[in-house]
């Protein structure tokens, strides 16, 4: 509870004056003659033990008058968020090499902990999630809630697709732009992350160039990341291609990654360990900026009427008191 007017509590500095005129006032109005002994005027009744009743009555009168010359309130701030967000598609390699250990303690585990983060940090976003391994496959639609999206990064895990190898980026990619085909926001995001490049099954159906050509018809921007530490400290993991394992080459298809990005209007990067991969996610972030206006506003409930509403049953029963129970006769 708060009060609008808090200048008001100084009124209170008026009751010990309240309380001395009280006391004044009474000693003069008492009689006085002289005894031999007060012996018999030692009888006391309710009505003695009570006879500054109503006055007390009256400073608690006065007292919630000035509460409520204060007037308490209870108020509610609210914030309300208004903008124009982005629709943005997380697309993940979960092949088996994402398990590689080079960046501890898994590629796979520091891109879902990056991921996860991103998430947090744009409120006001329409977000997706799509994995590819030797297929691509919608882990999470295009959506609004931060919850389910964040549950569903938590839930990756390598080899998604146990029954197919390889690694298919076009057709992550192109399976990312239908998840925005529909959208109607005016900015279009994918974020591409892998560890190595096109390694296409016979069932392959879309090629990277094919993938990056349907995402430049459909306004797509496009940013990829490769992910991993040099080669020489890749450990080999079950359901890693062979040449993952050959410690002298880097296996990452920058030229691929590199055009996807230049030609949608994105850009790539290299995320060698966790925080270059968290910089990188705080780099997109600035890049692709949400507008959100924000409104705060107040909503106060006055609470004033119950306070006078007792310093009025508080005067009644003064009154009763002062007229009736203790009245005096002349």
């Amino acid at each position: 509870m708060s009060f609008a007017y808090p200048i008001a509590f100084g009124l209170f500095a008026l009751l010990p004056i309240l309380i001395w005129w009280y006391v004044k006032k009474y000693n003069k109005q008492q009689a006085t003659f002289t005894v031999s002994t007060t012996h018999a005027f030692n009888v006391t009744s309710w009505k003695n033990r009570f006879r500054h009743l109503p006055f007390i009555l009256r400073l608690l009168a006065i007292s919630f008058v000035i509460i409520a010359l204060a007037r308490p309130q209870k108020r509610n701030n609210e914030q309300r968020s208004e903008g124009e967000g982005i629709d943005i598609v997380i697309c993940m390699d979960v092949s088996g090499s994402m398990g590689s250990k080079d960046v501890l303690p898994s590629r796979m585990e520091v891109a879902k902990e990056a991921a996860e983060e991103f998430v947090r940090s744009r409120p006001i976003d329409r977000m997706g999630l799509v994995v590819f391994s030797g297929a691509s496959f919608t882990q999470c639609p295009v959506t609004t809630d931060r919850n389910t999206l964040i549950t569903q990064i938590q839930a990756i895990e390598t080899n998604n697709f146990s029954n197919v190898t390889g690694t298919v980026i076009g057709e992550g990619l192109a399976t990312s732009v239908d998840r925005l085909t529909k959208s109607s926001s005016k900015s279009k995001v994918i974020i591409l992350i892998t560890d190595g490049k096109e390694d296409p099954p016979e069932t392959r159906l879309i090629d990277p160039l094919t993938a990056l050509e349907i995402a430049k018809s459909k306004q797509v921007k496009v940013y990829t990341i490769g992910i991993g530490a040099m080669p020489t400290t890749i450990q080999e993991v079950p359901g890693s291609k062979p040449q993952d394992k050959n410690p002298n080459i880097d296996f990452i298809d920058v030229a691929l990654l590199q055009k996807i990005a230049t030609e949608t209007g994105g850009q790539y990067f290299r995320a060698r360990d966790k925080v270059a991969l968290k910089e990188t996610y705080k780099a997109i972030d600035q890049l692709e900026k949400s507008k959100i206006d924000i409104t705060s506003f107040t909503r106060s409930e006055e609470r004033f009427i119950p306070f006078l509403l007792v310093a009025l049953a508080l005067l009644l029963l003064e009154a009763v008191c002062k007229y009736w129970l203790f009245r005096k006769f002349p």
